[in-house]
């Protein structure tokens, strides 16, 4: 069933990596003059910055902290290189408290020269060595599984039904995942998936753009909802059906709108957010 069209913007929140022409403090601004709702925070908007004064900046603005993006890039050759990662994931996660974040998305990563099944292997050990923090601090941790064509050398997790299998493994409820339509659409499981997920209470997140077709980079031609092939509004139909009811977190990577204004980009994410999300 196909979900009905959204009316307002109070489920609209946009990451900053979006609108990345604009620093923390004047997205922050621009966002709650236009009425979007949240924003999900990517970790280099915070370079430089305290966590704990972003968290409060945002919040006195009206915005809610929706994420913290992004965490994960497990997997390595080196011993040494895994630890580091642990590390930094950490620091992710004490960063997100910091801020009020109630989760950390993980890219999962991978490397070229190991196997996917270590990969993963490492990436489920990566993700249990950071766990007691994460349950210290209340902080979620949200596996997002990417498309297959990144499965080299950016995730192992490339389904939904992988991304499950980690939770299944963890069986921690902090541990969930975020469901990006840009990486999910094609799933001939994905139904089936979406219902193993909610009824497991670990669909955290719902990030929505579109493919273009063709496309043209394999990371920055995402396009505005609308303006590819994903049947977006039957995709938000499954995840509602499910029980998710939480915000839609626009997530787009494009060098053809980053080369428009920025507040021209906004502008039109607002309106394909009410006409095709």
């Amino acid at each position: 069933m196909k979900a009905e069209p959204l009316k307002d913007f109070s489920r609209l929140c946009v990451h900053t990596i979006t609108t990345k022409r604009w620093e923390l403090e004047e997205a922050i601004d621009r966002y709650a003059e236009a009425d979007v709702s949240g924003i999900t925070v990517w970790r280099q908007w915070l370079d430089g910055r305290d966590p704990a004064g972003a968290g409060e900046r945002i919040r006195a603005a009206g915005l809610e902290v929706v994420s913290l993006c992004r965490g994960g890039f497990y997997p390595a050759l080196e011993e040494k290189s895994r630890e580091e990662a642990i590390k930094d994931n950490k620091q992710a996660i004490e960063d997100a408290a910091a801020m009020g974040a109630p989760l950390v998305v993980l890219v999962c990563g991978a490397i070229i020269g190991q196997s996917l099944v270590e990969s993963r292997k490492q990436i489920t050990d990566g993700i249990a060595a950071t766990l007691p923090l994460a349950e210290s601090l209340g902080v979620k941790l949200a596996i997002e599984p990417l498309h297959p064509m990144y499965a080299d050398d950016r995730s192992a997790i490339n389904t939904l039904a992988s991304a499950n299998d980690v939770c299944d493994e963890l069986s921690h409820p902090l541990v969930g995942i975020a469901f990006d339509v840009y990486h999910l659409w094609w799933d001939p499981d994905l139904a089936a998936q979406t219902k193993r997920t909610a009824e497991a209470n670990r669909l955290f997140a719902y990030h929505a753009c579109d493919w273009m077709t063709p496309t043209t980079d394999l990371l920055n031609d995402r396009g505005l909802m609308g303006e590819g092939c994903i049947d977006l509004r039957a995709i938000r139909g499954m995840v509602e059906g499910a029980g998710f009811d939480g915000m839609i977190e626009v997530e787009v990577f494009s060098n053809r709108w980053w080369e428009k204004p920025t507040e021209e980009f906004l502008q039109a994410i607002k309106q394909s957010y009410l006409n095709h999300t």
